[in-house]
């Protein structure tokens, strides 16, 4: 017997957060989230609260927990694109499509209850957050910054008549063997061209008190059409900063300026953690804080941030210069290489930037689309 209910107890609350934990415990490829950040999606205050609505159902089968998934409706995104859609999320179940089935019946009826006309997804509450269902690579570690399903998923959404909407795409960057130093040479070229500079600062949390308003300013421009993608605000803003606190190095962050102190193009990278926090569960334990921390002192794999251009500066070769930052910390000692985390299969100037690398393409990841009418 299959019996689904919408989440409104701790108890339940508890049920949803670990059903993955469980579900995908013996599986090296998952990498949980943090488990104090998925408590948060809970909270009256939770920092998205201002602009989606949200819902969360369980599903048992014989009294077990059997899966689980969120739907959300981001009005940001809806205004901002003249849509009706409900997003879904957190979405995981055991091998059995009639669970998968009766959990998406409560989403879709949500979604009419509220006047939508369309279910999308998997996307969170915005574009910061994990987003896609893996359609391919399932042999290869997610980063701390993906998700992780097993390959039937795929086909259950099929089954049930979503399509596919956008595909993501992930790979793994390693400096060719006859590199020969063209990017540095290049990016130089570049700043002189258009008399540009590197910002400098003393520490990481200098940098980000210098740089932070250019840095959103930036990144809104952007990623302004971004498939997923909605405007910061600053509770959101405030939430990326203490994120980035803990783990980001100045080491791994550059930021171009022009000759007004104009903020035109930025790329950060993070230590990769995942593998640092599987086997707490995402817990912050005392072992998981020593690992975090050997993992940020001494990386062996960098996951890709963010990279951000200037619509204005498009075309006029800027993103060499983050290349060349990345050819630094590819250098660095202990780095074995580099990965992309998701990028848009269409989004064709972060694709063509990874040529200039020793590229292999590892994951692909899907958001999947289904109209109502």
């Amino acid at each position: 017997m299959i019996t689904v209910e919408q989440v409104t107890t701790k108890r339940q609350q508890k049920e949803f957060i670990e059903f993955p934990l469980k579900l995908y415990k013996d599986n090296k490829c998952y990498i949980p989230p943090l488990y104090s950040d998925e408590k948060k999606i809970f909270r009256k205050d939770y920092v998205y609260n201002d602009m989606c609505d949200s819902i969360f159902f369980n599903a048992y089968k014989d009294g077990k927990m059997a899966g689980r998934i969120s739907g959300i409706i981001q009005r940001a995104a809806n205004k901002k694109n003249n849509e009706k859609r409900v997003r879904f999320c957190r979405f995981d179940v055991i091998e059995d499509e009639q669970v998968a089935r009766e959990l998406f019946a409560k989403v879709e009826q949500w979604a009419k209850d509220n006047g939508m006309d369309t279910v999308v997804g998997p996307l969170s509450y915005s574009d910061l957050e994990r987003e896609g269902m893996l359609v391919g690579g399932y042999e290869y570690p997610a980063t701390f910054e993906e998700t992780y399903n097993y390959p039937y998923y795929g086909s259950f959404m099929e089954k049930m008549g979503y399509k596919k909407e956008v595909d993501w795409t992930g790979s793994r960057l390693r400096l060719p063997k006859d590199y020969n130093g063209e990017l540095e040479q290049m990016a130089d070229y570049v700043m002189r061209r258009y008399n540009l500079h590197l910002a400098t600062a003393r520490s990481t949390k200098e940098y980000l008190a210098k740089y932070a308003d250019g840095f959103f300013e930036l990144l809104d421009k952007s990623y302004d059409q971004i498939y997923g993608s909605v405007p910061f605000t600053d509770a959101m803003k405030k939430l990326m900063l203490d994120n980035f606190s803990l783990i980001l190095s100045k080491d791994n962050l550059v930021i171009v300026l022009d000759e007004n102190e104009k903020m035109i193009c930025l790329g950060l990278a993070f230590p990769s953690i995942g593998e640092a926090l599987r086997p707490s569960g995402g817990r912050l334990t005392p072992g998981a804080i020593f690992r975090v921390l050997r993992a940020i002192k001494h990386p062996k794999v960098l996951d890709l941030g963010l990279v951000g251009v200037d619509p204005e500066w498009l075309n006029r070769g800027i993103s060499v210069v983050i290349s060349a930052a990345m050819v630094k910390m590819l250098k660095m000692p202990g780095v074995l290489y580099a990965e992309t985390n998701m990028n848009l299969e269409d989004n064709y100037a972060i694709q063509n930037q990874w040529k200039r690398f020793d590229e292999q393409k590892i994951k692909l990841h899907r958001s999947y689309v289904k109209s109502l009418g």
